[in-house]
């Protein structure tokens, strides 16, 4: 059965997903950090109720759309196996903020000639530049068109899991335990799973689509933190100014300038953290700093927000009269401890990739994923790739076969979790 899932013809795969893909990107679902509910834009709610009836259409009658744009659905297991532990999939609806995700118009290559690609403006894709891309030339990539992101953050994970599913569906020679698919909303807002329903959850173990080359397999992420900095100025006309104004512009500024630019995302790699700057907002009376720190270790954590607040007092010395206030929210934690505290996890992930002939390895997420979250509630949800590259970011692109590969990959896991060793 083995050699069954791995000579799986792509092409067909490749059929099952890359419309889905295309289809998907296409729905405007890029979430507002800004809002407190959730989902946080109504786009979500559109592509989520698309997958409800989807998956509805595919023959499942246990599919469940939430009050807060959830979906939920599962895949009965084969007879026989029904006392298998359920394993679940996961992927998240929305698009990052950072560039715009309406109107993306995704560019099929079905046979990169390995040259450089010229998008919308100034926007590039250069092979010279990106190695991973040089590799590609003869193979198909999807490509934004430069004027926006292209969503393979996560839309390829959706469509890869719903690839698989279609094939598991169409295919009841190959049998499997208990299936759950999750589909999740605000992802990129880093809420960190607000609203889930924990408790119509029947998996042990999940595994989230949110990665990138093939091989990549993710178990441990940032602790991550939000920050919002104000600052209450002291007004008065500028021409009487002297002695007595405390600008709060101003004042965001200096403790910007006080950040440790070896510390800064552009600055660091692999393991190290740092702080983040996100968006500010004012006038001389009152002015917000959002900003994000991250780190592997609690310690990089509980060091950062001290700094935080030696900054702050910094500046109201700085600037007499001026006031500075942090809040600081915990978004999610290092999902490391847990997982290596389930080893299955990550041994049937490994074990799965590697029947299928994938060169896998471990590799830090400098950032985090719902999996992170769902982790600390109390189900090890490592993380797989799934072929994207260049994420939140106009030169957004996605290898093809990577993602058949992706695919496969979730196959071949279903298929091992209604297997006895389990």
């Amino acid at each position: 059965m083995q050699t069954q899932i791995k000579e799986i013809d792509d092409a067909k795969l490749t059929d099952l997903i890359v419309p889905r893909f295309l289809k998907y990107v296409r729905y405007w679902t890029t979430s507002d950090p800004d809002v407190k509910e959730t989902p946080s834009t109504p786009g979500q709610w559109d592509l989520a109720k698309a997958l409800a009836e989807e998956l509805r259409g595919l023959g499942l009658t246990d599919v469940d759309l939430t009050d807060h744009c959830y979906v939920i659905a599962r895949l009965p297991p084969s007879p026989g196996r029904e006392s298998r532990q359920a394993v679940g999939f996961l992927a998240h609806l929305d698009t990052a903020s950072d560039v715009s995700g309406k109107d993306v118009k995704p560019q099929l290559v079905k046979n990169y000639d390995g040259q450089k690609i010229q998008l919308t403006g100034n926007n590039v894709l250069d092979p010279r530049e990106d190695a991973s891309l040089a590799a590609q030339k003869g193979k198909a990539i999807i490509h934004t068109d430069g004027s926006t992101l292209l969503g393979a953050d996560d839309k390829a994970g959706i469509a890869e899991i719903m690839g698989a599913l279609e094939w598991l569906l169409t295919h009841p020679e190959i049998p499997h335990g208990p299936v759950e698919i999750i589909f999740t909303p605000d992802e990129e807002t880093g809420k960190g799973l607000p609203e889930f329903p924990l408790e119509r959850i029947k998996s042990t173990v999940c595994y989230t689509l949110d990665g990138g080359p093939v091989g990549e397999l993710e178990v441990e992420c940032f602790n991550a933190w939000k920050i919002k900095a104000q600052f209450k100025g002291k007004t008065i006309h500028p021409g009487y100014a002297r002695g007595i104004m405390a600008n709060a512009i101003t004042m965001a500024a200096s403790f910007t300038g006080m950040l440790p630019r070896s510390e800064s995302p552009e600055a660091t790699d692999g393991y190290y953290g740092y702080y983040n700057t996100q968006e500010i907002n004012g006038t001389p009376d009152a002015c917000t700093l959002d900003m994000y720190i991250r780190d592997f270790e609690n310690s990089g954590i509980e060091r950062r927000l001290a700094a935080l607040e030696n900054f702050a007092r910094a500046v109201e010395a700085q600037f007499p009269g001026g006031k500075v206030i942090l809040e600081t929210t915990d978004q999610y934690h290092n999902m490391k401890e847990k997982i290596d505290a389930r080893p299955e996890a990550l041994e049937t992930l490994k074990k799965a990739a590697a029947n299928l002939g994938i060169d896998s390895y471990l590799k830090p997420i400098r950032g985090g994923t719902d999996g992170s979250r769902l982790t600390e509630l109390g189900i090890p949800t490592p993380n797989i790739f799934t072929g994207g590259r260049n994420w939140h970011g106009r030169t957004e692109w996605a290898a093809v076969s990577e993602m058949t590969m992706a695919c496969k990959l979730v196959i071949e896991l279903i298929r091992l979790w209604g297997e006895d060793f389990c």
